[in-house]
């Protein structure tokens, strides 16, 4: 894994959060780190019955009962390989503990608050309410989401 920096690399400025990225269907995609618990290879999810879409089922990881949600499928994203997804990001959000199932890995990130752009108020996009932010690192353009509306609530999650 590499580390990458802004191209201010004020690392020790308190302006300066690290963020893990990853890729879900072939677009780039990060989190803070903060809300990063653990990376895990993936895991064959038991399947719930009358669960959404996007919930592939529960794991047993050390003894505790974790949802896995397949992120492409939550953000609507075409992906030609569906099985292929083996990697597990463990985030918490306040109480909740979720597995997001994601393509890969990349870095982690030092990005600057001044570095993070809001993204574009586009009507037929309905994914902007999860992306709270966007970068350009490297020639690309990284997406920050927001866990917290990508996260199912408590209702919507026991339907």
């Amino acid at each position: 894994m590499v580390t990458a920096h802004t191209s201010n690399d004020k690392t020790r400025d308190s302006n300066v959060h690290e963020y893990l990225s990853f890729l879900v269907g072939g677009q780039d995609y990060c989190v803070d780190i903060m809300q990063v618990r653990e990376i895990r290879g993936g895991a064959k999810a038991t399947t719930l019955p009358h669960s959404p879409d996007y919930m592939r089922g529960v794991i047993n990881l050390r003894g505790t009962v974790l949802p896995i949600m397949d992120l492409a499928s939550r953000l609507a994203l075409d992906t030609e390989t569906d099985g292929d997804r083996n990697v597990i990001i463990v985030v918490a959000i306040s109480d909740r503990i979720v597995g997001l199932m994601v393509d890969a890995v990349s870095d982690i990130l030092a990005i600057a608050e001044d570095d993070l752009q809001p993204p574009p108020d586009l009507p037929a996009d309905q994914q902007r309410n999860f992306v709270s932010a966007l970068t350009i690192m490297e020639n690309r353009m990284i997406r920050v989401l927001d866990l917290t509306a990508v996260l199912p609530s408590q209702d919507e999650e026991a339907a």
